[in-house]
């Protein structure tokens, strides 16, 4: 009884952000996790619920042998990030990591939410002998609107970018993952450089506005203390690449939505990166990220198809995350 009534307090107080930003929960008492949880919208991710009910009947027909069971379980997973310009190679970069080391769960940006936002259509068909509406459904590409229409819809695609990313690291992680000894999760790029270096670039182009900005700081700081440990990072692996060898592998790449960057817009996005995690004088406002170790890799020169350099790389990282 008392487990129950625990677990009642800790909904209650989450109860306002579990209905907009996340699925899944693990309440603890004394320290221990004790399972993990579905929220309401389960029908909109059925991959991620059919695991973690998985996980879930584990936790009730074998408690005490699950690995989520396990005193500390999910804080001892290592998050990283893989942070760095538009088109420096975080992408190609995250699938080499995999390649190299399987045992590391990498997480891809979720490029194609931003791209397929499935929203209402204009006409309403009603079933009279239900009673209920059914609409027909069109998909929105909000980071194409963002582009074409910075003014209008760059604080919408912050919001529901940053969304997307807390959503990905509140994602319960594998069984197989938490039975490693050291559990290691790469995501491409984080909440932080969705602030810090985008949202903040947006900003300072004027084209998210003075207001928009507050609220944008308000619910994000917010969001970082509520969730915890669960979306901070243990280090970040910034790519590093001159802002002209980024347009050029932008040209390479021809995203349709991406047709219309411009250099200067690169030289911007370059500059916060490095304010942030090379010359450090970005102003943070959590006391964690400012003490996370960055490792800095020079990406100018091709590594898709060079084995020595990938060899290079790859050993690079390992060292790191070993001295975490």
């Amino acid at each position: 009884m008392r487990v129950q009534i625990r677990r009642e307090c800790v909904f209650l107080s989450l109860n306002l952000a579990s209905k907009i930003y996340c699925r899944f929960f693990s309440f603890s008492r004394g320290g221990k996790a004790l399972g993990v949880f579905e929220t309401p919208y389960q029908a909109m991710y059925p991959a991620s619920v059919k695991r973690a009910r998985t996980t879930s009947r584990l936790h009730r027909c074998n408690l005490g042998t699950s690995p989520v069971e396990q005193p500390n379980a999910w804080s001892r997973i290592k998050r990283i990030s893989i942070e760095g310009n538009i088109a420096v190679g975080k992408s190609t970069f995250a699938r080499l990591l995999q390649k190299t080391e399987r045992q590391w769960e990498v997480i891809a940006e979720p490029l194609n939410k931003w791209q397929n936002i499935q929203t209402p259509g204009p006409s309403e068909v009603r079933d009279n002998n239900r009673g209920v509406s059914a609409s027909q459904q069109t998909a929105s590409n909000l980071l194409q609107m963002m582009y074409e229409e910075p003014q209008r819809w760059s604080y919408t695609f912050q919001t529901y970018s940053c969304m997307s990313r807390i959503k990905s690291h509140l994602e319960p992680p594998p069984l197989q993952l938490l039975q490693l000894e050291k559990p290691i999760q790469i995501f491409e790029r984080s909440v932080y450089s969705d602030r810090y270096v985008f949202a903040l670039t947006l900003f300072e182009l004027g084209y998210i506005n003075e207001t928009e900005w507050a609220i944008y700081q308000d619910w994000h700081t917010f969001l970082v203390q509520q969730f915890g440990r669960r979306i901070q990072l243990e280090g970040i692996v910034y790519l590093r690449a001159n802002p002209e060898r980024c347009l050029e592998r932008l040209g390479h790449r021809a995203r349709p939505e991406e047709k219309g960057i411009q250099l200067e817009y690169l030289e911007k996005l370059h500059k916060q990166h490095e304010n942030w995690l090379v010359h450090r004088t970005t102003p943070l406002h959590f006391e964690h990220l400012k003490n996370n170790p960055v490792l800095v890799l020079d990406v100018n020169n091709e590594f898709e198809k060079n084995e020595d350099v990938q060899w290079k790389l790859m050993g690079k990282v390992k060292t790191f995350l070993d001295g975490l």
